[in-house]
């Protein structure tokens, strides 16, 4: 399967670029490698060095552990090599496990393969419209670390991938795996309902979700009541955040306030703003005095960034209704033809029940911004969690960011450490995108862990994981603020199509010859 993918790899870029007018040779190509071949490869290895492990009677290698603020069993995923500390220095993931879990949960890791064979079972994934990689990843978890043969429904958004997924996973296809099907929502509908289907496993909206295990919305709040879902098979699935971004004050100079507002920008104009980890909603401090020129740090950058093709279903429909109209609202860059401009909404007012910003992932280049707390970063810290714990829909990613002399001040570091802990998110990025943990592949991907089927919000179950982990809460990715390379996903990152197009070639052969070509396109970013 490696070894297809790798052959397919530079083709699945080509027909994403075409599909969403990106032209080949430019920055944005890089879009593509990172939401495809990138991510898909290094799991790939990954996944390869844990069953290789398990062969050989051991477990698959994770870092040290320790406990976190809280208590809690807290181990190292990133890092996983030397390598990897070259290529993203000063970047780190741990994982929290659930409480009252100690360090024999561990030991747990790649029972499927240490254990009674598993029964036999068919799960149905229903592939996302948007990244490349999702369709690929989720395979590869319900096959290798749940041990499930697969049809995959590709989206119809990019069916024009399955053939090149089809052509990369032929031996898994060949001994009956893997199938790869076509169609709409009405060929999902009717997939979920068939016996010979024992679980499905969904990357999309959480109304896809309501509709597969509820049913039409006319008879879903008498079936939550009564506790009887239309449809009683297991169901895990990720399905998108109003992903918060909690600005901590610090003493930023203006050139740092400038640097977090690009890496800000990159985040939120990476693939258009058709991301999951898109940042939605920045919640800042009540009456700081940086506020004002951060939002201005921010528009400068957003319109520093090429307008995009609003190539996702309803796109338009959402902006319009979201900020098309609304008072205030600050429209970047001139549109032409199937484009929308970089949109951001200031000062929602946070005690406002009904507004749809905090209810509703846009899934459009939005980001709206609300002031919570104070300028005092303790009363900040509890005003900001409280509020996008129980105000904010969505349980998948969170940022936060904080100057590094606040994370060293010994007054406040406690209080952030404590805030990291209290936020009901799966991924929680420190100065750090959650997008980056979601393709490191060592650590798991998913929302917080105490969903419902009645209130699913991000959804249920983890994949990616290749290091088997069980028992998980979240996971932390921090980067350092001193590390002298931009981040990758800088808005005016000018060689980030090469930059991981040699990260995909890195990770195909798992080995140091590319480390130059690398570190060269990083530094020229």
């Amino acid at each position: 399967m490696q070894a297809g993918y790798a052959r397919v790899a530079s083709k699945t870029v080509v027909a994403s670029c075409r599909a969403k007018r990106i032209v080949l040779g430019t920055p944005l190509e890089g879009e593509e490698w990172s939401l495809g071949p990138w991510p898909v490869l290094r799991h790939l290895r990954l996944l390869l060095e844990s069953l290789s492990a398990l062969r050989e009677g051991e477990l698959p290698a994770i870092g040290e552990a320790d406990a976190t603020a809280a208590g809690r069993l807290r181990i190292e995923t990133f890092p996983g090599s030397t390598l990897d500390s070259f290529l993203f220095p000063g970047s780190e993931a741990h994982v929290h496990f659930q409480a009252g879990l100690g360090i024999s949960a561990l030991n747990s890791r790649g029972r499927l393969y240490r254990g009674a064979t598993p029964p036999e079972r068919v799960a149905l994934v229903l592939g996302a419209g948007g990244a490349a990689a999702i369709p690929c990843l989720d395979v590869l978890t319900k096959m290798f670390n749940e041990g499930a043969v697969c049809l995959l429904k590709m989206h119809p958004l990019n069916s024009y991938l399955g053939p090149l997924y089809e052509e990369a996973f032929a031996i898994a296809i060949e001994q009956d795996f893997l199938r790869v099907v076509y169609g709409g929502s009405e060929a999902g509908a009717y997939l979920c309902r068939q016996k010979g289907i024992e679980e499905i496993h969904l990357t999309g909206s959480a109304e896809t979700h309501e509709e597969i295990v509820w049913g039409e919305p006319a008879g879903r709040a008498k079936r939550k009541a009564i506790a009887r879902p239309l449809l009683e098979k297991p169901v895990s699935a990720q399905l998108g955040c109003v992903s918060p971004v909690l600005v901590v004050p610090g003493p930023y100079l203006d050139r740092q306030l400038a640097e977090q507002a690009i890496g800000l920008a990159g985040a939120i104009v990476h693939h258009a703003g058709y991301s999951c980890t898109t940042p939605r909603l920045i919640v800042m401090p009540n009456a700081w005095a940086q506020r004002d020129p951060f939002l201005r740090h921010l528009e400068a950058a957003l319109a520093s960034a090429p307008l995009r093709l609003a190539y996702y279903p309803g796109a338009t429909e959402r902006w319009q209704f979201l900020a098309k109209q609304r008072p205030g609202a600050q429209f970047v860059g001139t549109t032409i033809g199937g484009m929308l401009p970089w949109t951001l909404v200031p000062g929602l007012d946070p005690a406002d029940r009904n507004e749809p910003l905090f209810s509703l992932e846009p899934f459009c280049p939005i980001v709206s911004e609300v002031r919570v707390g104070s300028s005092d970063p303790l009363a900040y810290l509890e005003a900001a969690v409280e509020f996008v714990n129980q105000r904010v829909w969505g349980t998948l990613c969170a940022t936060v960011i904080v100057h590094p002399r606040t994370l060293d001040d010994p007054a406040i570091a406690p209080a952030i450490e404590r805030a990291i802990g209290r936020l009901r998110y799966g991924t929680v990025g420190v100065n750090a995108w959650p997008q980056l943990s979601f393709s490191f592949g060592t650590s798991p991907w998913g929302a917080y862990p105490d969903s419902t089927l009645a209130d699913i919000q991000s959804g249920r179950g983890w994949v990616h994981n290749t290091s088997m982990l069980e028992g998980i809460e979240k996971v932390v990715v921090r980067t350092s603020a001193s590390s002298r390379r931009k981040p990758v996903y800088s808005v005016g990152h000018r060689s980030a199509h090469r930059l991981f197009r040699r990260l995909a070639a890195v990770e195909r052969s798992a080995g140091w010859a590319g480390l130059p070509g690398v570190l060269e396109a990083a530094y020229r970013g």
